[in-house]
């Protein structure tokens, strides 16, 4: 049977899907970003960003943006009625305190067991930096991965180990991809949905490991 992937804005709305009323969350850079733009309407989610602002909301129009008021990323934010600025030794006091109920970060790796791989691949002209992105996958009771299943090259992210430097161990509860979306256990993979048309066995084929249904 034939298929048809996920683009970037059905995959932020699948992740907005799953976040709960009352929560607060970070949003990591690029990908993810998206997510703000998609959030169901009639309930409350408090954006949070690392470099000390909480109560975000969605991307300012084309024309309104105010280039002093920026996520993480560098990109124009809103900030909500009620929203906040502060210090960014506070921002990471709240992520390594366990205050964060959910951060979605991108990937270049991510084990069948939750281990993460997101800041460096060894490429020349590289120039590696994990910001905040170990304290937030760490800290936050729920780490959510967004990304493309494949590389460039065909290759899948989804892996048995890692083979790109760990951000973090045994972190990522959930993984968002472009064909399906996958929780991460010790006990490995196993499959919540994915893409109409597209057969678990060849899910399977296309990441290359077992995962339970």
């Amino acid at each position: 049977m034939s298929y048809m992937k996920r683009s970037k804005e059905q995959l932020a709305q699948r992740v907005a899907r799953d976040i709960h009323d009352g929560a607060y969350v970070n949003l990591g850079i690029g990908m993810p970003t998206l997510v703000a733009n998609h959030l169901p309407a009639g309930i409350e989610v408090i954006l949070h960003s690392e470099n000390g602002i909480l109560g975000m909301g969605p991307a300012p129009a084309e024309g309104q943006e105010d280039f002093d008021l920026i996520n993480a990323g560098k990109q124009p934010v809103t900030l909500l009625p009620g929203g906040a600025y502060f210090h960014h030794a506070d921002s990471f006091a709240m992520m390594r305190g366990g205050h964060l109920d959910i951060c979605v970060l991108g990937a270049f790796q991510v084990s069948a067991t939750g281990d993460l791989a997101n800041w460096h691949t060894g490429e020349k002209d590289a120039i590696p930096a994990v910001g905040g992105a170990m304290d937030l996958a760490i800290g936050a009771k729920q780490t959510w991965v967004m990304m493309d299943l494949l590389t460039r090259k065909g290759e899948s992210k989804v892996v048995a180990h890692c083979g790109y430097p760990l951000t973090g161990i045994a972190c990522v509860k959930r993984i968002y991809c472009d064909l399906a979306t996958l929780e991460c256990s010790p006990q490995g993979l196993k499959l919540i949905d994915m893409v109409d048309g597209l057969g678990h066995d060849e899910l399977e084929k296309i990441i290359g490991l077992t995962i339970a249904a």
